[in-house]
C-alpha cells in the first residue's frame, strides 16, 4: 500500500463534517434530487454512507483479519439503505454517521497502532483477492466519490439556469 493510512485516516474524518455541511439546512428539492432511476440523491447518499459505516467498512476489515482469503466476505447490498431510511430525518441520519464514524475510526486507528498488515489478503465476492490496504484507500476514495455525487447532483438542478457558462463548468456535462 502506498498511501499512508495516517491519510486515509484523516480523509475519513472529514467526511461526516463535510456531508453535514453539504446537506444541513438544503432545500428539500434539492436534498431527495437525483440523476434518474437507479440513482442516489444527496439523501439517499448519506443512508448509503450510514450502511456502509454499519455493514461494508470495519465488518469487512474484520473479516480480512479472521477468515483471509479463506472465506468471501458477504456481498454489500449498495441499496439497502432505501428500506433503512425511511421515515429517518436528516438530522438522525447525520447523527449515525457522525458516531458510526467515530466508532470506525476508533477500531481503525487501534488496530494500526497495533501495526496491522495493510498486505493481508481478502476475498472478495466478484473481484476476488483484495489486500487491507486497497480496503482502507476504497473506503477513503467511495467517501469522495459520495461527496462528488452530492455537489454534481445539486449542480446539476441548475443545469438550464446557468445559461452559455454551461460550457465552462464540466460538472454540468455528462460523464463519459
Amino acid at each position: 500500500m502506498t498511501a499512508p493510512p495516517d491519510d486515509l485516516m484523516v480523509l475519513l474524518a472529514r467526511t461526516p463534517t463535510t456531508v453535514r455541511a453539504l446537506l444541513e439546512d438544503l432545500p428539500q428539492q434539492l436534498l431527495y434530487a437525483d440523476e434518474g432511476e437507479g440513482t442516489f440523491s444527496p439523501f439517499g447518499v448519506l443512508g448509503h454512507l450510514v450502511q456502509g459505516e454499519r455493514d461494508d467498512w470495519i465488518p469487512r476489515v474484520r473479516w480480512i483479519l479472521e477468515h483471509g482469503r479463506d472465506q468471501p466476505f458477504e456481498p454489500f447490498d449498495r441499496f439497502a439503505h432505501i428500506e433503512a431510511t425511511e421515515g429517518r430525518s436528516l438530522q438522525e441520519l447525520l447523527a449515525d454517521f457522525d458516531e458510526l464514524r467515530k466508532v470506525g475510526l476508533t477500531a481503525l486507528g487501534k488496530l494500526i497502532d497495533e501495526g496491522v498488515d495493510l498486505d493481508a489478503g481478502g476475498l472478495h465476492p466478484e473481484l476476488g483477492e483484495v489486500t487491507l490496504g486497497q480496503l482502507l484507500a476504497t473506503w477513503a476514495v467511495h467517501d469522495l466519490d459520495h461527496i462528488g455525487q452530492i455537489v454534481r447532483v445539486v449542480a446539476r438542478r441548475f443545469d438550464q439556469d446557468v445559461g452559455p457558462w454551461k460550457e465552462y463548468l464540466p460538472i454540468l456535462h455528462p460523464r463519459n
